[in-house]
């Protein structure tokens, strides 16, 4: 259906004599440095959360290592009857805590990948829209009457756009249009002859 919409929508505005632009999305998309910046927040997000993760993984088995030490205690013949059931009590507390944690460790997880799924869609969604902007503006410049996206493919994974010789692509102009006003990324500092790798050596003055 899309590639029928696509089709119609290419004969009306070619009937038309019209103008087509192209553009490929997935290259454009990819090459923002906003992207990039993006992507790198992500896994800033992702590697604190797998962090705090980690920490409570810890207190699990910390937990649960107790509550088998005691469980073992328990059966100790050498210690009296009121020391068993101490010890009994205690484990179990100790259980208590280790299924609440365990519930705390899943609630956890599922608000992790709502967090990071929401962040991703919205990031995405700013990055796109940004694009279209420079898009639309391109299209206007070149009075285009369409642009198609030649990285765009159908539900069964085939391309929508079959053939292009290439004319009217703006993918380049835009790309360079987005990253016009891209941070500058920091210059490597190059290490002075003889520094190493800033181990101290055994060389003596």
């Amino acid at each position: 259906m899309l590639s029928f919409a696509t089709l119609v929508a290419v004969s009306s505005v070619q009937a038309a004599d019209a103008k087509i632009g192209l553009v490929d999305l997935r290259k454009v998309f990819d090459g923002f440095w906003k992207t990039k910046q993006a992507d790198a927040r992500l896994k800033e997000t992702a590697a604190q959360l797998d962090a705090e993760r980690t920490a409570m993984r810890g207190d699990f088995t910390k937990i649960e290592e107790n509550y088998k030490k005691l469980v073992d205690t328990a059966n100790d013949p050498a210690i009296s009857g009121e020391e068993k059931e101490r010890r009994k009590k205690t484990a179990e507390g100790e259980l208590l805590k280790l299924r609440e944690l365990d519930g705390k460790v899943q609630q956890f997880d599922r608000q992790s990948r709502t967090r990071l799924a929401e962040e991703q869609r919205r990031m995405r969604d700013n990055i796109l829209n940004e694009i279209k902007d420079v898009v639309k503006e391109k299209a206007r410049n070149e009075s285009f009457t369409l642009v198609l996206d030649v990285a765009a493919e159908t539900r069964n994974e085939t391309p929508v756009v079959l053939f292009s010789d290439g004319s009217n692509d703006v993918t380049e102009a835009v790309l360079k249009q987005l990253n016009q006003n891209a941070p500058a990324l920091p210059v490597p500092t190059t290490p002075a002859p003889g520094a190493g790798n800033g181990r101290p050596t055994d060389k003596k003055p």
